[in-house]
């Protein structure tokens, strides 16, 4: 899982670069957490184009960590990027009134701050004629750590085919603020709310199975000789299987001879 740091920051800055260039946008918008996802995506959207054509957007809740604030303002000024802070207490709170729901769980109240931040990021796209850029790692993609239309929403994501360990040594590599690269991961949603205390086991276990299982594509006898428990696999398999639908766009069904998704893909099928 060791990576070659040079050939990853080339392929990467060139993916946004490339990607965003051909459809004709120079201006990109992030999410700006204070985690070490979102600031390896700022850090690569700066290199790739240019401190004045990317804007990170902070979007606290009220129960947020004050460390994320200083944290996420310690990539601002490293990176001398454009910068907002947006609260979405207002929005988040005034939605559960509406709802009228005394008995609301962290996880969907998690869900409505993630959504409310994506709703905010969509919007400055918009006014600002700019792409939203994913900061969502390969782990919690396959494993479905992600709010659909939410934190998962982007445009384009340069680091979702890299493992949050891997985050962790890229990060390194870009000299990203040691206090970002050491911190507990957490996605913030909730006073004291931990990734691996609530998943149950830690990144460095769930990586080494996932990359085992799926890009060594080692059979479930090959994983247990490698230390891995049934329990354990059955869990992590289960969380890739029911979080298919949060990886693809919606399923359309298929009436005519060429459906978009199905038969319609790519740009290039399209004679301009």
């Amino acid at each position: 899982m060791r990576l070659e740091n040079e050939f990853v920051e080339k392929i990467l800055t060139e993916f946004i670069r490339n990607e965003m260039f051909r459809i004709g946008i120079k201006k990109a918008v992030i999410g700006l957490s204070g985690g070490i996802d979102s600031a390896v995506s700022a850090y690569l959207a700066v290199k790739a184009l240019g401190k004045k054509n990317v804007t990170c957007i902070l979007m606290p809740y009220k129960t947020s960590s004050k460390d994320s604030i200083t944290d996420a303002m310690k990539i601002v000024k490293e990176l001398d990027v454009n910068w907002k802070k947006i609260e979405i207490t207002d929005i988040v709170d005034s939605f559960e009134n509406i709802i009228s729901d005394k008995n609301i769980t962290n996880v969907r109240k998690g869900n409505i701050m993630a959504r409310s931040r994506m709703i905010i990021l969509y919007d400055e796209s918009a006014k600002e004629n700019a792409l939203v850029i994913g900061t969502g790692n390969k782990t919690e993609i396959l494993i479905g750590y992600t709010t659909i239309f939410g934190d998962s929403a982007c445009a384009i994501n340069p680091v979702g085919d890299l493992y949050k360990t891997q985050l962790r040594e890229f990060a390194e590599y870009l000299k990203i603020p040691e206090s970002i690269i050491a911190k507990k991961p957490s996605a913030d949603l909730w006073e004291g709310q931990s990734d691996e205390d609530e998943l149950g086991f830690s990144y460095e276990k769930v990586d080494r199975y996932l990359f085992n299982k799926i890009d060594e594509r080692k059979t479930d006898n090959e994983l247990k000789m490698l230390g891995f428990e049934d329990k354990f696999m059955k869990r992590v398999n289960d969380l890739v299987v029911k979080s298919q639908f949060k990886r693809v766009p919606p399923l359309i069904a298929k009436i005519s001879n060429r459906t978009v998704n199905i038969d319609f893909r790519y740009n290039r099928d399209w004679n301009t």
